[in-house]
Parts: structure tokens; C-alpha cells; sequence
């Protein structure tokens, strides 16, 4: 008999849910007029297309908005530059960035103000990367792995500090810090690290997954931080581990001969994608039930 057993929790973290309820209200609240979004809302196929149908229009730069219109910022937040230039063309800007990320800012601001160096832990070019580093230019530092680490500089005798991307996973960062801390021994590390608690949370449950089931699904977009962190997590925790970011990605899946199969979903990944899933490996894959695995 073959059965599906699902992490809990997963999916929607409440900066996700937070920035789609942002987009729906402005959606219904501008009724007859163009909306649109600079870059993709969250990180996730599904959400963009259901907003695009219901008026959203996804734009990657403020000058492809027309001067006066509704803007809305995503949940990966963005840098004061772009909201100057969003000032500049008289927009109205709706500010759907999650407050997790908003106090990363926060506290960017907060060193570069006393000439502290930043090391920000996360990925090149990432939005929320993007965001982060454009508080003070010229007193962050982007680190994505050793490599950066080794070859990463600031001035000599400069104080330094470390902020993170919210959606990495807790393991990488650890090893970063120790690694930026070897260089650095009077790095500055704020009160825990920036990694959200959902997204802790979500890792601690799909690795209390990976140890019952030997085949893991991850519900998630390819270019979500967050999903591909928790494919990450199940792999190393002795899972195979596969990230499905539509519904094809099932076809041919070897994971799904197994007896017992985990899923779990990205925190920008929605619940009705996870039941679309669950619908058709019941239906098409002989899974004859789905229990929910508590972390």
C-alpha cells in the first residue's frame, strides 16, 4: 500500500500570505485601472499567474510604470533608490515587503550609519540581496560561499557585522559566520541570524521527514530560495529529493514508486498547489492515503 505523508508546516509562511493579501486588496481597490508589480510578488509560477489574471501587470524596472500609476513592491523588498525613482515618476506605491526582510534593512542602516562593513550573507543578484545591499552600497559586502569568503575585503582596521537572506539554510550560515568570523574575530553577529522562523521551521520539519520517508517531494518554484533550501535540507538529512514547480514535473518521477513518499511545499508555494498534487498522485500513482507528519 502506498502513502503519502506530508510535512507540517509547510507552504505560505505570513510574509507570503502578508504580500498576496497586499496584492489582492490593491487589485480590488483599483477595479477599472492598471496595477502593477515590480518584479514577481513571491517566488512562485502559481501566485504570478492568478494575479496576472486578475489585472497584475509584472514589470523588472519602475521606468516600465507609467508616471501616476499603482505600484506595488514585493515581499523581497527593495532598495531606496528604487524608491526614489518610484518618487520621481509620482507613483503609488504599495509596500508589500515582509517584515522580516524589512528589519534586515533596518539593521544595514544601522551599521552603515556608524561605518560598520557588512557582510551579507546570501545569493548574487537574489531580489532580497539586491534590496538588502542597496541600503549602503559602499558598506556591503555580498557573501554566497567560501570562495567569497576568502577573497571578500574591506578596508583595514574597519569594524564589520553580518547580515543574512532570510531564506537560507540555518547550516550554510553557521559555516559562513565561522568562516567570516576566521578572518574576522570582531565580527559583529545581530541576536540570532535573519533567518525567518518559518523558514527554520520548515527545514526542522522536511528533516524529521527525510528520516521516515526515502523519496521527498518539495512543492516549489526553481528560482525560490526558500523551496530549494528545503530539497537541500532533505538531501542531506539522507532523502532523495526532487523540487516539482508544476504540476509535469511528476511525470517520470522515480521518487514516486516508493511505498511511503514525503511532501512538503515552499513558503511561497500555495495550499491549492499542494492539493493538486496530492489529488493526482492519489489518482494516477496508486497513493491510497495521506497522513500529516508533525514536526
Amino acid at each position: 500500500m502506498k502513502r503519502l505523508t506530508v510535512a507540517n508546516p509547510h507552504g505560505f509562511c505570513s510574509g507570503v500570505a502578508r504580500a498576496v493579501a497586499t496584492a489582492r486588496k490593491v487589485l480590488s481597490d483599483h477595479q477599472g485601472e492598471k496595477v502593477y508589480c515590480l518584479h514577481e510578488i513571491v517566488h512562485n509560477g502559481q501566485v504570478v499567474s492568478e494575479l496576472t489574471a486578475a489585472g497584475m501587470v509584472f514589470v523588472q524596472q519602475v521606468d516600465d510604470v507609467p508616471p501616476g500609476s499603482v505600484l506595488l513592491f514585493s515581499a523581497h523588498g527593495v532598495a531606496p533608490a528604487v524608491r526614489k525613482a518610484a518618487e520621481a515618476r509620482n507613483l503609488r506605491v504599495v509596500d508589500a515587503t515582509c517584515p522580516f526582510v524589512a528589519k534586515v534593512h533596518a539593521t544595514v542602516r544601522e551599521f552603515a550609519s556608524k561605518g560598520v562593513y557588512v557582510f551579507c550573507i546570501g545569493h548574487h543578484g537574489h531580489d532580497e540581496v539586491v534590496g538588502v545591499a542597496g541600503e549602503a552600497p559602499d558598506f556591503v559586502r555580498v557573501v554566497e560561499d567560501e570562495n567569497d569568503v576568502r577573497s571578500v575585503s574591506v578596508p583595514d582596521g574597519s569594524k564589520t557585522a553580518v547580515v543574512t537572506q532570510t531564506t537560507l539554510s540555518a547550516e550554510k550560515v553557521d559555516r559562513l559566520i565561522d568562516a567570516l568570523r576566521r578572518r574576522y574575530p570582531a565580527l559583529r553577529v545581530p541576536g540570532g541570524t535573519e533567518i525567518c522562523y518559518a523558514t527554520r521551521n520548515r527545514q526542522r520539519a522536511v528533516r524529521r521527514l527525510a528520516e521516515v520517508c526515502g523519496n521527498v517531494l518539495v512543492l516549489g518554484a526553481a528560482n525560490s530560495s526558500n523551496s530549494r533550501r528545503l530539497a537541500e535540507t532533505a538531501q542531506s538529512a539522507g532523502a532523495n529529493a526532487a523540487l516539482v514547480s508544476e504540476m509535469s514535473d511528476l511525470d517520470g518521477s522515480p521518487l514516486l514508486d516508493s511505498a511511503r513518499l514525503g511532501i512538503t511545499s515552499g513558503a511561497s508555494t500555495p495550499e491549492s498547489f499542494l492539493d493538486a498534487v496530492v489529488n493526482r498522485l492519489m489518482c494516477d500513482y496508486g497513493f491510497t492515503g495521506c497522513d500529516v507528519l508533525e514536526r
